[in-house]
């Protein structure tokens, strides 16, 4: 047995570096492969859970535009980017659109009121609503490789606005038919929506 010892350490000194890290590097991938087979590590692919339809509302603040309609429409689509990365064309659901407003105090009572704010006529605060397939995790939901999470930056893009804003609210639509993965799903959300 020492004998055999002493010959392995003799073929050890006589091999070059580089063979040895490569063979390192073999056993390494094989016990990686063996644990990734065996279930113990999960891959990326593993985590997902399902795919389903979300909708998600972008909050843009300040729009300066003296027309008479806003170039964003329901029914249309627009170019998305999520974090300065182009990202697809998605279908709009919903645009609200309301000029600045500014709060006043009533002169006899303790009330306020809330009007439009005439010195900034043409300052508007879009809601645009869209939709798009994400792929759900334990994290939420997962979009052109980004979680969509509140407060995510998104531009929307069509051909005469470039619009700035963050997702104000996430709805996952037509979850799936397992009811634990429904529940995880939706206190993800509700944890994210505070």
């Amino acid at each position: 047995m020492k004998e055999k010892l002493l010959e392995f350490l003799e073929l050890l000194k006589r091999s070059n570096k580089v063979d040895l890290i490569i063979i390192i590097g073999i056993v390494a991938a094989l016990v990686v492969g063996l644990f990734t087979f065996s279930h113990i590590r999960q891959t990326a692919d593993k985590q997902i859970e399902a795919t389903s339809k979300i909708s998600f509302t972008v909050f843009i603040r300040g729009i300066t535009y003296t027309g008479k309609d806003l170039p964003i429409k329901p029914n249309e689509k627009t170019f998305i980017s999520i974090r300065n990365v182009p990202y697809s064309d998605l279908d709009i659901v919903n645009v609200t659109a309301e000029r600045r407003k500014v709060v006043l105090p009533t002169l006899n009572n303790k009330k306020v009121m809330v009007v439009e704010d005439v010195s900034q006529a043409y300052l508007y605060d879009v809601a645009v609503t869209l939709t798009d397939t994400a792929k759900i995790t334990k994290d939420g939901a997962v979009v052109g490789g980004n979680k969509v999470k509140l407060g995510l930056p998104i531009t929307l893009e069509g051909k005469d606005y470039k619009f700035t804003g963050t997702v104000a609210d996430l709805q996952i639509i037509n979850e799936t038919e397992d009811e634990a993965l429904n529940k995880s799903i939706q206190s993800v959300n509700t944890a994210d929506n505070v």
